[in-house]
């Protein structure tokens, strides 16, 4: 289970993470992950205009240049502009590029797995922080993130793309403050389509586990998924989450919640399916 941005060299459409043309696979990757986040039971008090208008930028800057998809030299050019390239920031200061790196991705799998995540954890994230201050956080963790993938490859010269870096954390800062939230998961395997609930804990640990070792066993300046911005992003999102944390109570907040909302969970209805059968033939 991999989820949201950092960056991967240009390739076709690939998902959340950051594609570092790379094109960052955001935070999920429908191509090989079998288990899905795809709702949390967090309801929020308020709605998240924020998260929507985010999601929404993301969508109407990939429609935009979509186009260019069928003329792969194009996209490439359009890529090297105005995507994040490490070894430009690292030696001319080009830090622009972190920012609008940020709105760009790499194909539909790559747009929406990153989406996805935000949809599920932004909204709360959202409703803790106020509104601007999560917007500022929001940006804070997507350079953040671009800044640690430039630091574990100042040289590298494929371009990065995707907002996961900047999800990842929102990722980080949900961890902290509902460790416990309920989060359902998709799991599909051949004709077995199952969904389960676990708490958030160990879907964010798991993911974050799943970046350091990525991260570890990748060569950063070849492309591919920027993992250390994914782990920069979820750090740096825990670290900016901590005033919210200690203001409304730290430890005792937790003691309070049992690492819960603080308010009632939502319900869905789960429906099971079971393997089909196949008649035998007499």
């Amino acid at each position: 289970m991999n989820a949201m941005s950092a960056s991967t060299p240009l390739r076709p459409a690939a998902t959340p993470r950051c594609w570092a043309a790379r094109l960052d696979a955001g935070p999920l990757s429908p191509q090989r992950d079998s288990m899905i986040p795809i709702r949390d039971h967090n309801p929020s008090g308020r709605k998240p205009y924020v998260t929507w208008a985010l999601i929404a930028a993301n969508i109407g800057i990939f429609l935009a240049y979509w186009p260019l998809f069928n003329d792969p030299r194009a996209l490439t050019l359009f890529f090297h502009d105005w995507a994040m390239v490490p070894a430009r920031v690292t030696h001319r200061g080009a830090y622009a590029g972190i920012v609008s790196s940020m709105f760009l991705h790499g194909g539909w799998l790559h747009l929406a797995g990153n989406m996805l995540f935000l949809w599920i954890f932004g909204d709360n994230m959202e409703e803790q922080m106020g509104r601007l201050g999560y917007l500022v956080f929001y940006f804070a963790c997507g350079i953040g993130a671009g800044l640690a993938q430039v630091m574990a490859a100042p040289d590298a010269t494929v371009p990065t793309v995707g907002a996961s870096g900047a999800i990842a954390g929102v990722m980080g800062g949900y961890m902290l403050l509902f460790p416990r939230a309920r989060v359902d998961i998709l799991i599909i395997f051949i004709f077995f389509i199952r969904i389960i609930t676990i708490p958030a804990w160990i879907v964010l640990a798991l993911w974050f586990g799943v970046q350091l070792f990525g991260g570890a066993g990748t060569d950063t300046d070849q492309g591919g998924i920027a993992y250390w911005a994914h782990a920069g992003g979820f750090v740096l999102g825990g670290l900016l989450t901590l005033p919210v944390f200690l203001h409304n109570g730290g430890t005792a907040f937790w003691a309070r919640t049992q690492g819960h909302p603080p308010h009632p969970d939502a319900d869905y209805p789960h429906h099971l399916t079971r393997m089909p059968k196949v008649r035998r033939r007499r």
